[in-house]
């Protein structure tokens, strides 16, 4: 089945407990439209704690066999506005307790075809060489007050699709007996969005419900259970259409 099967949370556990910063980042799947050029992120933080959240990007490159290798890119060194690719801006952002932070992804470079990053938000201890905009002394008063005791510093990664400029869906369906296929002749992911797999006979007992994501070239393949229908969301882009597999 050459389908890419994204894991889009990345926990960092420090220690176990219940206080500290408690980050959330909304949807762990973000995707750039051929038309924009940015694209605004919103990061909450639930916790009792400042959050002091350093943005790491890694392109990622896919074989012929859909496994992908991640690259770390500069998000941080003085050259980063000035290189292609994804950029966070700010690359460094700093998130009160119960409060939220908004930074832009931008897109710099040719959009010929569609590239693939992740994006972690990771929360720290601000040392110096961070550059986060806080004096010595606001540094170890942070610092003192995490060590009062035990807190969690966990933090998220999220996959981010910068589609091409002229972005064109070509989705080809070919359904037998036997399997069911789905074939992304576009040159842009497109998504089967909560796939269910249910009884025929109990449309109540389900096994868990799950997205798939299907890259330019690639195709998903269902074996057709007997006594199971299927049923899921195509997304391309903004467009929806609910689908329903025959048995």
């Amino acid at each position: 089945m050459k389908v890419l099967l994204f894991c889009g949370v990345l926990s960092f556990c420090a220690t176990c407990a219940q206080a500290g910063p408690n980050i959330n980042i909304g949807t762990v799947y973000d995707y750039l439209d051929g038309d924009k050029s940015t694209y605004l992120k919103r990061v909450f933080n639930g916790g009792s704690s400042t959050a002091f959240v350093r943005v790491n990007i890694f392109e990622m490159i896919f074989d012929v066999a859909g496994q992908a290798t991640e690259h770390p890119l500069d998000n941080h060194g003085e050259g980063a506005a000035r290189r292609s690719g994804l950029v966070a801006s700010p690359a460094r952002l700093i998130v009160p307790a119960s409060g939220m932070q908004a930074l832009r992804l931008l897109y710099v470079g040719e959009r010929d075809y569609e590239r693939y990053y992740r994006v972690r938000y990771v929360p720290v201890v601000p040392e110096r060489e961070d550059q986060f905009a806080v004096s010595e002394a606001e540094r170890e008063q942070y610092k003192v007050s995490l060590t009062a005791g035990v807190n969690i510093m966990a933090g998220y990664g999220a996959i981010f699709f910068v589609r091409p400029k002229h972005t064109r869906f070509d989705t080809k369906v070919h359904d037998s007996a036997s399997e069911y296929r789905v074939e992304n002749a576009g040159n842009s992911t497109i998504e089967l969005g909560e796939f269910k797999d249910c009884s025929q006979s109990d449309p109540r007992e389900c096994l868990a419900t799950r997205s798939h994501h299907v890259l330019p070239g690639r195709h998903f393949v269902l074996p057709k259970m007997p006594g199971r229908v299927y049923a899921y969301e195509l997304i391309e882009s903004n467009k929806k259409t609910k689908v329903n597999v025959q048995p």
